[in-house]
């Protein structure tokens, strides 16, 4: 539940910053992915405080959970490090490798 909240917390925090900061700085395709990103961690973090809530009438949850969160860090911070690389001034192109590894761990929840 606390990854669930965090993710949330995170979520919420980085909608703004998108809404306001990086609306100047990036293009329109890269603030949606930006938003894409948000968006899934928004949802599996509701789905890991479900997950917490329910814990005695769902098998495996401590795995699913994992899955769950290890799939949200890396599909989430590695698709926003992506779409911020030119704000940052860090080629990070090889991000791109992995992203989809995060998303087969959501898939895998």
């Amino acid at each position: 539940m606390a990854w669930g909240a965090a993710f949330a917390l995170t979520a919420n925090i980085l909608r703004a910053f998108g809404a306001h900061a990086l609306k100047e700085l990036l293009i329109s395709n890269q603030l949606a992915s930006f938003e894409t990103g948000v968006r899934y961690k928004m949802y599996h973090g509701i789905v890991l405080i479900i997950i917490g809530i329910s814990f005695d009438k769902i098998h495996n949850t401590a795995l699913i959970s994992k899955l769950f969160s290890s799939g949200t860090i890396l599909f989430s911070l590695f698709t926003y490090l992506l779409n911020m690389q030119e704000v940052i001034g860090v080629s990070l192109s090889f991000l791109g490798l992995i992203t989809p590894i995060g998303g087969a761990l959501l898939i895998a929840g």
